[in-house]
């Protein structure tokens, strides 16, 4: 068969992602506070958009104008009290004081060592020194610089630098100023009284053994009893291993600002959206007025006005169109886990996105950017969105979540005898006594995200 080229015509469809459903992709995986932010940017790169109070929203929506670009947004502006927007109250005096005024910077660790350094030098040499010692600490507390680069940097001899950084390593936190983990827990247990014997030597040689639980190979080595041995191990994990941990990293404060409210109200459950934050968007009338006096301004102008004119109505577009899609999704799941707001986590259902895309009629991709990065506060706390899509499995009796087995087997381990502490098998026996039905390595996976070492580390002796 000979090959030939020809021409030919075909009609297919396929989805084009333009710069507008990029922007309404975006806009919908965001937070309300990074959402807050993303509007802050495009006020100040688009002229024609512009934030109205609750009373320009009012007029704006009295006004008859069927101008094509007018945008037909009145309705909506007008009305707060669809969708769970929460209103705020015009006759709302706003507080001259709230908890935020009593907020304070946290002390940092190296503000907390400074301190002490400027009680404890003798001299300016030692501040000196000391102060580059402190600077070069990480946040857990360890000096992050050997003494010969600090000695050569400082101009200083090592034993000059040694004796200052002895100095801080006698400063609170106990284990400040030291190189490596054996030494952090060396210093700890030189501040404090009451070491068992061979605690010293189990810290310098035989710390992996520790982690591991081998406790009968550290009696063998050291010649002692297994009951000293545990003493002395019980000592070392009551001391910190990363004493700088307590302290602030920096000034910066975190709040979890929840984007869904869910509250009971005379028996059902209420969803609101909670966007009392968000600026409310219109469009700048003195521009609107320009593209009806159609020979005031040349065609470069009135084509960047309509550019920009378009850009401003998406974008109200792309928020409404958030507003309303994870709206509908926290209904969906106010819905569905109604049993986990009534009772507690013990009633979380089995859930995915799927099947929540296929009540609405949405795809499974929507719900998940709906979810993303978004918080809700419901009567049993606040919770991630997608906190309510857990993995778990039906037995005959009832759903169970992957957070219910957890909580089970974290509790059997609490109530064991610390002398014989329960193996994995012996906790799915429990579970199948409660029937619950999982593998002994599933057991062993939930286990180890609870972070519970396995029943060798646990044993007590």
């Amino acid at each position: 068969m000979q090959p030939s080229i020809n021409l030919s015509l075909q009609q297919t469809q396929k989805l084009i992602i333009t710069p507008e459903l990029r922007q309404a992709i975006v806009i919908l995986q965001l937070s309300s506070l990074e959402l807050d932010n993303y509007i802050q940017h495009e006020l100040q790169e688009n002229p024609l958009l512009e934030v109205r109070d609750d009373g320009e929203v009012a007029a704006a929506g009295t006004q008859e104008d069927n101008e094509v670009y007018d945008i037909d947004w009145q309705e909506y502006f007008a009305d707060g009290s669809d969708l769970g927007y929460i209103m705020a109250s015009a006759r709302e005096v706003p507080r001259e004081w709230n908890q935020d005024n009593y907020l304070t910077g946290q002390t940092t660790l190296r503000d907390h060592l400074m301190l002490q350094l400027k009680v404890a030098a003798t001299n300016q040499r030692e501040l000196n020194i000391g102060s580059y010692l402190i600077g070069n600490l990480d946040n857990n507390g360890y000096l992050r610089i050997s003494i010969k680069e600090a000695a050569s940097h400082l101009k200083e001899s090592q034993d000059t630098v040694w004796r200052v950084l002895q100095l801080i390593q006698q400063f609170d936190p106990p284990g400040v100023g030291a190189r490596n983990l054996v030494e952090c827990l060396l210093l700890q247990m030189k501040q404090r009284a009451g070491a068992p014997p061979g605690t010293e030597k189990i810290i310098r040689s035989y710390l992996k053994d520790v982690a591991e639980g081998r406790m009968s190979y550290i009696a063998r080595s050291l010649a002692l009893d297994l009951v000293d041995v545990q003493a002395a191990v019980d000592y070392i994990r009551s001391l910190d291993p990363k004493p700088g941990r307590s302290f602030a990293s920096g000034p910066d404060n975190s709040y979890i600002v929840p984007d869904i409210v869910i509250e009971r109200v005379e028996g059902e459950y209420v969803v609101l959206v909670n966007d009392t934050s968000m600026p409310r968007l219109g469009i700048n009338p003195t521009y609107q007025m320009l593209m009806r006096q159609g020979g005031f301004c040349d065609k470069d102008t009135r084509r960047f006005i309509e550019n920009k004119l378009n850009a401003a109505a998406w974008l109200i577009r792309s928020v409404e169109q958030r507003r309303l899609t994870i709206y509908r999704v926290a209904c969906c799941l106010a819905k569905k886990q109604r049993e986990f707001l009534d009772k507690g986590i013990r009633y979380l259902k089995p859930l995915n996105m799927r099947q929540v895309a296929e009540e609405l009629g949405i795809h499974e991709s929507t719900v998940s950017r709906a979810v993303a990065n978004k918080y809700v506060q419901t009567p049993q706390g606040v919770y991630e969105l997608k906190f309510f899509f857990a993995n778990g499995f039906e037995n005959r009796n009832r759903a169970m979540t992957a957070e219910y087995i957890k909580r089970i087997i974290a509790t059997a381990i609490e109530e064991e005898d610390a002398t014989c502490p329960l193996t994995d098998k012996q906790i799915k026996e429990i579970l199948k006594a409660q029937d619950i039905h999982i593998s002994r390595r599933t057991v062993a996976k939930y286990r180890d995200e609870l972070g519970i070492p396995a029943a060798r580390k646990r044993k007590r002796y």
